[in-house]
């Protein structure tokens, strides 16, 4: 069975809707501030995509969120924002069943460690039953289907930031066999200071020297990614189905690949990419030189960057030099389990402008990898088949093919 796009919603630092997210991307904006939020109790030091303004009652109003997090509230709001988006209103969520696949690093570890913290502290007596709740990894896909009366399949994906592509490959699958007629799958993850410290001391966040970072992919002074947050889903339905119920149609997935590299902490990481590209095209049985345009996962890590060039350039025999590619992460940061679907969305919205973003502050393109056509500005693109890349650190790689829609009678 075919698998139809037939909308989307997001909570990010550059927009709440699929057309600004990607005006603001096209025109260099960017979505990286300080922190300058009296709940953080320690200091952030580098630029982050911290949504400052965030307020779910913007979304759903004369709604009580004592039970829900912040990785919560930005899901049930991403996910009120796909279902108006893709024309499932109340009535219509009340006769089908409607699914949910989300993605996620953490969940949420702010609420995980302060519900440690405070059982440590001052005893398990005060440790709170409504935090206790928000701790397991499935409670913000769980809270949103309560939510929304999503009455189909709830699952969550867990591998990092590669799992919000995952989500979609694997809400795919479900459609394709028959399993579910619709599912919302996407992914989100929080900024918080726990998240960052632990990326700070891994050594993954961006370094500056000389009074300046440069979290800035396939830049040769790049020295890490700068953290972010956000919600983003998307709503796949099969292909008849929202045909007959007179859906518009963005778009369709057309294939997707997932492959893991057990060496990844030891070595290259570019084998594990080009196989995942690979399962894709083959799964969609399109050609690698079918695809017009490509998506990279690039953040501004040393080697990942330098893996996924690598592997663009093996898959186009030396030629990826003609392939446009994109980085949104330069704008956006790494939203972690939201990257995928992120990058997914805007993809879409290149296939429906023509345009493809650029990277704004790539001003040294670092000599030792093959080169790419990624422009600082935006790139005129006529796209019909687009690649999504998404690389984690422990060694997944995920491809996702996306295509434009087809003319309708």
């Amino acid at each position: 069975m075919r698998v139809a796009i037939t909308g989307a919603g997001l909570i990010s630092s550059l927009g709440d809707t699929p057309a600004l997210f990607h005006y603001a991307l096209c025109k260099g904006h960017t979505g990286l501030h300080p922190v300058e939020d009296g709940r953080f109790e320690h200091p952030i030091s580098r630029l982050a995509g911290y949504i400052g303004d965030f307020k779910p009652d913007t979304y759903l109003p004369e709604k009580c969120f004592r039970a829900l997090d912040r990785t919560g509230q930005l899901v049930v709001s991403a996910a009120k924002l796909a279902l108006e988006s893709s024309g499932w209103l109340n009535d219509r969520l009340n006769e089908h069943n409607v699914g949910l696949v989300l993605g996620t690093t953490f969940g949420s570890v702010h609420t995980i460690s302060k519900f440690d913290r405070r059982a440590l502290t001052q005893g398990p007596s005060c440790a709170s039953p409504m935090d206790f709740a928000n701790t397991v990894i499935n409670a913000a896909a769980g809270q949103t289907a309560i939510w929304h009366k999503l009455r189909g399949i709830n699952s969550t994906i867990a591998c990092g930031s590669t799992s919000g592509l995952m989500a979609l490959g694997y809400a795919t699958d479900l459609i394709r066999y028959g399993y579910q007629t619709a599912i919302l799958a996407g992914g989100a993850d929080e900024f918080c200071f726990e998240s960052f410290s632990g990326f700070e001391q891994a050594g993954l966040i961006y370094k500056v020297t000389e009074g300046a970072g440069f979290p800035v992919p396939f830049e040769e002074r790049r020295t890490g990614f700068a953290l972010s947050e956000g919600a983003a889903l998307i709503m796949l339905e099969e292909w008849d189905a929202a045909v007959a119920r007179g859906a518009t149609i963005l778009g369709e997935v057309r294939g997707y690949g997932s492959t893991y590299d057990p060496r990844r902490s030891n070595g290259s990481g570019t084998d594990a990419i080009v196989r995942a590209i690979q399962a894709a095209s083959e799964d969609a049985g399109i050609a690698i030189s079918e695809i017009d345009c490509i998506s990279a996962s690039a953040n501004g890590s040393i080697h990942h960057d330098r893996d996924e060039a690598l592997a663009i350039n093996a898959l186009w025999n030396g030629r990826s030099s003609l392939i446009p590619v994109a980085a949104i992460k330069s704008m956006l940061g790494e939203t972690l389990g939201a990257s995928g679907a992120f990058q997914a969305i805007d993809l879409i919205e290149t296939m429906r402008t023509g345009l493809l973003p650029g990277i704004p502050e790539l001003e040294r393109y670092e000599p030792k990898l093959p080169p790419l056509n990624a422009s600082r500005k935006r790139q005129s693109v006529h796209a019909r088949c687009g690649l999504v890349n998404s690389v984690g650190f422990d060694g997944h790689a995920c491809a996702l093919l996306i295509s434009g829609p087809e003319k309708q009678d």
